[in-house]
Formats: structure tokens, sequence, C-alpha cells
């Protein structure tokens, strides 16, 4: 595999979203659902869940698949979300007044996100393996 611009593979595509009005935060709340999912499975989950942004998020992952499509003919079924990730962007100000001729300041953020889809086959999460016990256990284990 060779990569081309912006290290990107030849099996892999990347959509992006510019300017979301949500803040980072919560946007990736609804990033951390999909992350390393199969396409068909990512796009499930963001057509039912109930955050507001996942919308954004949803039209973001179809773009990258008409992006594997049209541009790489990638099969869509091998398809699985390799990296998404989200980022600060513009923050508007505003100011709201406050009590006795005071100003409160009003933040309104905006997000970046970013999806890169890979073909392939979806690697598997492994599970936590139990840590090795060490000498301070040990002996708080004989102790009790």
């Amino acid at each position: 595999m060779t990569t081309t611009r912006y290290g990107i593979k030849d099996n892999q595509v990347r959509a992006f979203n510019k300017l979301i009005r949500i803040s980072h935060q919560k946007l990736n709340l609804v990033c951390d659902l999909v992350r390393g999912l199969p396409v068909e499975r990512a796009i499930d989950v963001l057509k039912f869940s109930k955050k507001r942004v996942s919308g954004e998020v949803l039209k973001t992952l179809m773009s990258a698949i008409a992006n594997a499509e049209h541009n790489k003919n990638l099969p869509v079924d091998s398809l699985y979300v390799k990296e998404i990730w989200c980022g600060k962007a513009l923050t508007m100000k505003r100011i709201f007044p406050g009590p006795r001729g005071s100003a409160r300041p009003i933040l309104k953020p905006f997000s970046n996100l970013t999806i890169v889809l890979e073909s392939g086959v979806a690697p598997t999460k492994k599970k936590a393996t139990p840590k090795a016990k060490t000498e301070k256990t040990e002996k708080k284990a004989k102790a009790k």
C-alpha cells in the first residue's frame, strides 16, 4: 500500500464537515459511538441516536461513503470507520445583559469533524486482561 497526500492510503477515504454548531465535547460523545464500527452498523447507530448532532455525523459519514464509491471505487460492504475525530473551530462571542448594567458573555462554539474510512476487515477490540499480581497485592491477599 502506498500512501498518498495527507497520509491517506489507497484503501482509505476521508470526509470533512466544518463549522458544525456544537461544542467539540458533545460531538466527541457521538464520535465515540461509531469509532471502529463497520459502515452499515455505524449508520444504524447514528440513525437511532437521540443526540442532536448525530444527523451531522451521519451526513459526513454518507459523504465519506460516496467518496469511497466514486473516487476510489472501493466496495461499500467492506468499509469500516478507521478514524473519526473532532476539533475546535471558531467561537462566536455574544453579550447578554446582566444585573446592575453589567454584561455577561455568551460563547457559541463551533466544531470540525473528520472521518476516515478504510476498506478491509474491521479489527476486533481486545478484552482487557487481568493485570499480573504484584508482591504488594499478594501480601494483602495473604493478610486477609
